[in-house]
């Protein structure tokens, strides 16, 4: 079945391997396009999302680095901004370039994405996502007094910043997507979870520190593009229940009912699968019509031919 709608959420791994350099991302990108363009190839209209989370942290290492009176760092919805466009550039010239490379006549283009979160958000309260380099207590401490930032202990391996991780309410840029969309164009928006703003009482948007989860942010934007299918790319084929235990089993066709059973049983794991399958959820709660699969980027070519993969349905 082509001619579907149809978003994508790339996992770390279709960028980053172990080498943080811009030609080694650069180079996995050229390899992620491959198998993105088998969708293109069936006829499908295609929205990627990415996410950012190494390369906004070894940026804001970079700043911190540099940071002085004459050239301070610049905040984190800068740096989000930041990789969303180089990562956007990437990714966009290795579809380009695979699209011609198969004879494929379209036009790729990345949007700088706004994604509205709400400023009373509980989030922006009980801070909880950590970014940046790891300090002692000490050298924490000196750098909460000098930015009034937060910092938590992260798993015995020192004290990191914590910022906000608030739900995505709306995208500002959604008009824009779905006209290039409904153009024949294939589109990468919202990098990273989007730009965190926040609506002022003026109705102006700004900029905040925070970090949306990009599995919301990709659900959130399926949802408003009405798309058919969505698709969460990750490390394995399929999303397993019992998983490395004797009895470890794939899912392959299951519903919302089953998987929030299996959710109480704790069989996802926090910060990996499970919101992965919290956001897959949510879409096909949203748009019952709709299916979510989680998948690999290698298995994309199954998943059309065989329907091979996670395939998630309402009811």
């Amino acid at each position: 079945m082509a001619n579907r709608k149809i978003v994508v959420a790339l996992g770390g791994n279709a960028i980053l391997s172990s080498d943080p350099s811009a030609k080694a991302q650069q180079e996995a990108l050229v390899e992620t396009a491959k198998h993105l363009v088998k969708l293109i190839k069936n006829g499908d209209d295609l929205i990627i999302t990415h996410g950012n989370g190494p390369q906004v942290g070894n940026l804001l290492l970079q700043h911190l680095a540099a940071d002085s009176e004459k050239n301070p760092a610049f905040p984190l919805d800068s740096l989000v901004a930041m990789t969303e466009g180089s990562i956007g550039f990437w990714l966009q010239n290795a579809l380009q370039n695979a699209l011609l490379d198969e004879g494929i006549e379209k036009d790729v283009a990345s949007v700088v994405t706004q994604v509205v979160v709400d400023k009373n958000d509980p989030a922006f309260v009980n801070l909880s996502k950590p970014i940046g380099p790891f300090y002692s207590e000490e050298e924490a401490k000196v750098e909460a007094e000098k930015s009034g930032a937060t910092f938590k202990e992260d798993a015995g391996r020192g004290w990191r910043k914590v910022v906000a991780s608030p739900k995505p309410v709306d995208i500002k840029e959604i008009e824009t997507i779905r006209t290039l969309l409904n153009a024949g164009q294939v589109v990468v928006a919202a990098g990273g979870g989007g730009i965190p703003v926040i609506k002022e009482d003026n109705g102006h948007l700004a900029g905040v520190e925070a970090v949306i989860d990009k599995d919301f942010a990709s659900q959130r934007l399926a949802e408003l593009v009405e798309a058919d299918l969505f698709i969460v790319l990750t490390g394995v084929d399929y999303v397993f229940v019992n998983y490395n235990k004797p009895d470890q089993a794939k899912l392959e066709h299951v519903n919302v009912a089953q998987l929030e059973e299996y959710i109480k049983q704790d069989q996802f794991a926090p910060g990996s699968m499970l919101p992965k399958v919290e956001a897959a959820i949510a879409f096909v709660n949203g748009r019952p019509e709709g299916k979510a699969v989680i998948t690999s980027l290698e298995n994309l070519g199954a998943l059309i031919e065989s329907e091979s993969g996670t395939i998630i349905e309402k009811g």
